[in-house]
């Protein structure tokens, strides 16, 4: 009876032990799984930060091509809201005489 008993539990011990070696190899599937994953998705992330990089750098070239042009289109506003100014100043100094 001892020995059957010893027998048993030595067969469920084991039994247990390749159930658990299964089990690891499955969680350790399972992680591969999902670093793959997770892999694939940095890389996509990447691609789109060098896109957006790239669509920056020449935004700020044409921002910069145009920066001059600005400045121009703004001295000449400031001129001519300087001329303007001047204007409605004589005008209502004529019509305050």
């Amino acid at each position: 009876m001892v020995i059957y008993r010893h027998s048993m539990s030595r067969l469920l011990l084991d039994w247990i032990t390749v159930a658990d070696l299964g089990c690891w190899c499955v969680c350790f599937w399972w992680m591969h799984r999902i670093s793959t994953r997770q892999d694939a998705l940095l890389e996509q992330l990447r691609d789109q930060a060098r896109r957006i990089e790239k669509v920056s750098k020449e935004e700020h070239a044409i921002l910069s091509e145009l920066h001059p042009n600005v400045e121009a289109i703004e001295k000449g506003v400031r001129e001519v809201t300087q001329k303007v100014d001047r204007v409605e100043t004589r005008a209502s100094e004529a019509q305050a005489k």
